[in-house]
This record gives structure tokens, C-alpha cells and sequence, in this order.
């Protein structure tokens, strides 16, 4: 059963074309509707969908939106439509353009579907009717529907046929767009590494800056409590480094075997070595936080040099003036 409203104003109208002579000809199905509806300025005719159907048939779905003179706009139900196209005269123009059927996609009232359900069609038994509701597996959203005769057998077989066709093609579509959507994947996760690589460049160089405005900013100022308990640190972490056991003996053993590598690479050309990506990442990471540090620590001793030379100054001073007023 559809769940349409009659505010959505779906009409139904089947055609004696195939798809593909729809499609193509579809703006102009467009202005032919609109011509039926008396080509009043304040209606927009409107394709909702198209499904093919057996026999070379083709099954629209259109609905029209009419436009008030205030700029509001709404759609036209259904109902309306429908009584507008079953006129004598209307119905003999969209036969003109090959319509065989026209009728509305709105679900059914209580009190038609208890109609329905309490009437047996034309030619079926009413125990086999009652049976059929029994059978149904969900009866809010599903009615019995009658087949008589061979013609509405070989119909339903066409059908079925046809809907198996579409599963199929689309089953044949989704590997496709599987195998599109990995391909996203692997550049989405080639670009993200690519971004990755180029945030931690960005935040070496904005920590250079930070740490050369820092610099400017302490020019001049004796060095604090923080600062010498930072350098402290630093010395500490300078002998972590420098230390024959630590990263600087590992970093020292990596280069000797680069070397020897380099070497034999050099002496057998036929053999070629290539050192591991995240290896050589780890490498740069250790010996760009030993300039760092090598860096600041430079900084470091040569305020302290700074700091010195000034204590000199002022003992000098006061030992100068101590001797001319003894």
C-alpha cells in the first residue's frame, strides 16, 4: 500500500513507451503535461520518478506545484489531479501522447481498506480470500491482490522477471562503486599522512619562531628562578643524550651501519640496501631535538657568560669605591 498523502499530490501515468524514449523525451512530456493543464503560468509540472515496466511500457510519476500570486506555493493534490485528468476531452489528449493509465499514489483510508478486505473481488472464492488475509505477513503496510486468469499470471511473471533484472544490475553497480570508494580511501588516507607530515613541519618552524622571540623578550633581563631550574633540565637531558648507553650510542650505531650499508651498497652495486621509513623518521625526530636542545643550551651558557661578566663589573666598581674613601 503506498504512504503517500493526497498533499503530495503523486500522480501515476503509465506509458506505452520504453523507458529510454521517456527519458530522452522527457522535457518535452514535461511541456505537453503542462499544455493539458491549460497552460496556466501558475502551475510547474514536475517528474518525481521513472520505472520501466513490462510489455515496452514506462511508468511516470509526475506532481505540480502551483504558485500563488503572494509567492507562496503548494503542491496540488492529488485527488485534483486525478479529477482533472479522467475530463473526456484531457483524457483523450494524454492518450494522444500514450497514456494508457493514469491514477493516484495516496495511501488508502481505514474505511477503504476495510472495504476491500471485507469484499472479495470478481471471480475468487471468499474462503480463499479470508485465507489470503491470513497469510498476509504484514498487514499494515501489505493488501491481497487478486490474479485471474493466465494474462494476469504471465503479467506478474513479467514482473517479477524484470524486478530481478534491476536487483541484478544494481548488485553488478555496488561492486563498482565499492571498489570507487576504496580508491577515495587510499587517497583520503595518502593526503591525510601527506597533511600530517606537513603539521609537524609547521609546528618545528613556529616553535624556531616562538623560540627567537623568546630570546628578544629576555634580552636583557637577568635570568629567573624558572629559567635556571629550566637549564637545569636542560643539562640534564643534554647528559641523558650525550650519555655512551643512551639515544646518542644508538643514533652513533645507526649511522655506522648507514655507512657500512653506504659501503657495501658502494663495493657490490648489484646489491642495494634502503633504510626502513620509520626508521629514518625516528632518526630525524632525535637529531632534530639534539639541535634544538644544543640550541638552547648555547643560548643558556652564553647568558651565563653574560651574567658574569657583569658580576665582574660590579665587584670592580665597589672595590674601586671602597678604595678612594678608605
Amino acid at each position: 500500500m503506498p504512504n503517500n498523502k493526497d498533499e503530495d499530490g503523486l500522480m501515476v501515468l503509465v506509458f506505452n513507451k520504453k523507458e529510454t524514449d521517456i527519458q530522452s523525451q522527457q522535457q518535452q512530456l514535461v511541456e505537453s503535461l503542462h499544455k493539458v493543464l491549460g497552460r496556466s503560468q501558475t502551475l510547474t509540472v514536475n517528474v518525481e520518478g521513472i520505472k520501466t515496466l513490462p510489455d515496452d511500457q514506462t511508468e511516470v510519476v509526475i506532481y505540480v506545484v502551483e504558485r500563488s500570486p503572494n509567492g507562496t506555493s503548494r503542491r496540488v493534490p492529488a485527488t485534483t489531479l486525478y479529477a482533472h485528468f479522467e475530463q473526456t476531452n484531457i483524457k483523450t489528449q494524454l492518450q494522444q501522447l500514450g497514456v494508457t493509465l493514469s491514477m493516484t499514489r495516496t495511501e488508502l483510508s481505514p474505511a477503504q481498506i476495510k472495504q476491500l478486505l471485507q469484499n472479495p473481488p470478481a471471480g475468487v472464492d471468499p474462503i480463499i480470500w479470508e485465507q489470503a488475509k491470513v497469510d498476509n505477513p504484514d498487514s499494515e503496510k501489505l493488501i491481497p491482490v487478486s490474479m485471474v486468469g493466465f494474462k494476469e499470471l504471465l503479467r506478474r511473471l513479467k514482473v517479477q522477471d524484470q524486478m530481478t533484472k534491476q536487483h541484478q544490475t544494481r548488485l553488478d553497480i555496488i561492486p563498482e562503486d565499492i571498489g570507487e570508494l576504496q580508491k577515495n580511501q587510499t587517497t583520503t588516507m595518502a593526503k591525510i599522512a601527506q597533511y600530517k607530515r606537513k603539521l609537524m613541519d609547521l609546528s618545528h618552524r613556529t616553535l624556531q619562531v616562538l623560540i627567537k622571540q623568546e630570546i628578544q623578550r629576555k634580552s636583557g633581563y637577568a635570568i629567573q628562578a624558572d629559567e635556571e631550574q629550566l637549564r637545569v633540565q636542560l643539562d640534564t637531558i643534554q647528559g641523558e643524550l650525550n650519555a655512551p648507553t643512551q639515544f646518542k650510542g644508538r643514533l652513533n650505531e645507526l649511522m655506522s651501519q648507514i655507512r657500512m650499508q653506504n659501503h657495501f651498497g658502494a663495493v657490490k652495486s648489484e646489491e642495494r640496501y634502503y633504510i626502513d621509513a620509520d626508521l629514518l623518521r625516528e632518526i630525524k625526530q632525535h637529531l632534530k631535538q639534539q639541535e634544538g636542545l644544543s640550541h638552547l643550551i648555547s643560548i643558556i651558557k652564553d647568558d651565563l657568560e653574560d651574567i658574569k661578566l657583569v658580576e665582574r663589573g660590579l665587584n670592580e666598581t665597589i672595590h674601586i669605591r671602597g678604595g678612594v674613601f678608605s
